[in-house]
């Protein structure tokens, strides 16, 4: 079979979808046969030839080039690969096969193929800015805000976070809670931020200070006026943050609200709870929750802490 295909390769053809057919056939042959090291000579000695008659490259380069570099794949080769692809993307035209961009497809490559985050958001831009038709937007925007993360372009990561948010609902590979964490990420950006703390002391004992005169109106000031829960352990969600400020002052005057001399022993250096009881609904145990802020946009507020919640019952 190779003989009678090189054979018609010899003799030359008179277009370039006529070479590229038979070319394609010959780096078909080899990579069922697994001889990529023959591939790869193959096609490379085709990568310099002129096109038929027109006295420019052939515009079948840029398939053959992503043949060679898939086949490098194959010998576990992928920082070559990985040269192969970016060659193509930087300094051929892309081309169509089937329906599908090879740019396209290289970039995605690439994404697999690198850790470092200038690179993926550099890789990512492009899709967004050449294929947006042709793509995931939804993980794409996030994939992308969180390469932006990674460099610390937080404005940029926010603005492709809030448009992630546009398209979410699709699962994102990897991020299980991918909507969940840009939405609050996002939330908390377009909040005042007015309610966190410099320590977790000074929180606790604002908190504590608030439940002993038993004063709503204090206590409410020091919870998160964005993304702030109440719910079960198991998950089971609680009062909605409006209602649950509604019903504070019901509570304190009606109950004497105790706590705890120390925070509970499952706390850490970026969360911590802080076991109450006497409470009237849901359970008399209440462990209010507290989270270091991360937040490195805002030096002013990063590092900083807050009263994110409320776990409802005994914490086993």
């Amino acid at each position: 079979m190779l003989e009678a295909h090189f054979y018609l390769l010899a003799m030359g053809a008179e277009s370039s979808e006529e070479l590229f057919a038979v070319t394609n056939e010959i780096a078909q042959v080899y990579f069922r046969q697994e001889e990529f090291g023959k591939l790869i000579t193959f096609l490379g000695s085709r990568v310099h030839e002129e096109a038929p008659g027109q006295g420019q490259p052939d515009p079948f380069n840029t398939y053959y080039l992503f043949m060679m570099a898939f086949a490098y794949q194959q010998m576990e080769a992928n920082p070559i690969a990985a040269l192969y692809f970016e060659r193509i993307i930087r300094n051929y035209p892309d081309l169509s096969i089937q329906g599908s961009s090879i740019h396209l497809a290289c970039l995605n490559q690439l994404i697999a193929l690198t850790d470092d985050p200038l690179k993926r958001v550099s890789y990512y831009e492009d899709m967004v800015s050449r294929f947006i038709d042709h793509i995931d937007r939804g993980q794409v925007y996030f994939l992308l805000a969180q390469a932006y993360e990674g460099i610390g372009e937080w404005e940029k990561a926010i603005n492709a976070y809030t448009r992630y948010l546009q398209f979410a609902g699709g699962s994102i590979p990897g991020f299980p809670n991918a909507e969940n964490y840009a939405r609050r990420l996002v939330n908390f950006y377009n909040s005042a931020r007015n309610w966190t703390f410099p320590t977790l002391d000074a929180l606790v004992a604002a908190v504590k200070s608030a439940l002993d005169i038993g004063s709503a109106s204090r206590l409410l000031q020091y919870h998160a006026r964005v993304n702030f829960f109440t719910r079960t352990w198991e998950g089971e969600d609680g009062y909605a943050a409006r209602t649950f400020d509604l019903h504070m002052a019901n509570f304190l005057s009606s109950s004497r609200i105790r706590y705890a001399d120390s925070l509970d022993i499952g706390s850490n250096a970026n969360e911590a709870y802080l076991r109450t009881w006497g409470w009237p609904n849901y359970s008399s145990s209440w462990y209010f929750y507290f989270r270091k802020i991360h937040f490195p946009l805002d030096p002013n507020i990063h590092g900083n802490w807050e009263w994110a919640g409320i776990y409802y019952g005994e914490r086993f």
